[in-house]
């Protein structure tokens, strides 16, 4: 075997390799997309729920009008009171267009979280916040169709608390996920996003 002819061998199998990484990352990247789109297309769906006053409610009567779903607990240190006292600057901000916006507060905690202490809970916040709860069946199932990330952790003292998803969900008036809202997301960057999804943007 002369010298030439093994690197000739290097040189093709060099090639070969390069042609072989750029083709799986090119059906990497293809099926990367294709999870994004799918993902997207995924988040939501129908729930059935339980206002602050005991009221059932349903994904239907929220149809027709975007809306924006915050899911925490009441007894959430930090998180859920800061993202609500944001939301409430977000929707004074729309002025009159938060009326043709639906804010939702779902709770992650039912078993805490019952409707009349969601209530008091709620009062500190803006009126057009709507707090939701129900059964943990209903909530594991509105957790489930709109991929939040909710945890149970036991405490030291024999207490819990919940670790949770802290974005705010975007949905449109036909109830596709469009998009989020970061926690502590620039309060100008979020009502430019809320302004957008009002179709104001």
């Amino acid at each position: 075997m002369t010298l030439k002819f093994v690197r000739y061998a290097a040189w093709a199998g060099i090639v070969l390799l390069a042609f072989s990484v750029g083709l799986a990352s090119v059906l990497w990247y293809r099926g990367q997309s294709q999870t994004q789109t799918t993902g997207i297309a995924s988040i939501g769906g129908d729930f059935s729920l339980v206002d602050t006053n005991g009221a059932r409610v349903r994904e239907a009567d929220f149809l027709g009008k975007p809306r924006a779903m915050f899911f925490g607990f009441t007894h959430c240190p930090e998180v859920c009171p800061t993202t609500l006292f944001e939301a409430t600057n977000w929707l004074q901000a729309l002025g009159s267009d938060a009326d043709k916006l639906a804010f939702l507060f779902v709770t992650v905690d039912p078993e805490r979280d019952t409707p009349e202490v969601l209530k008091e809970y709620m009062s500190a916040f803006n009126a057009n916040v709507v707090g939701l709860t129900g059964s943990r069946a209903d909530i594991d199932a509105v957790v489930k169709a709109y991929r939040v990330f909710a945890r149970r952790v036991e405490l030291a003292d024999g207490d819990y608390t919940m670790d949770h998803t802290a974005a705010v969900y975007l949905i449109d008036a036909k109830g596709a996920f469009v998009g989020s809202i970061n926690y502590t997301e620039d309060q100008d960057a979020a009502v430019a996003k809320l302004k957008k999804l009002l179709g104001k943007g």
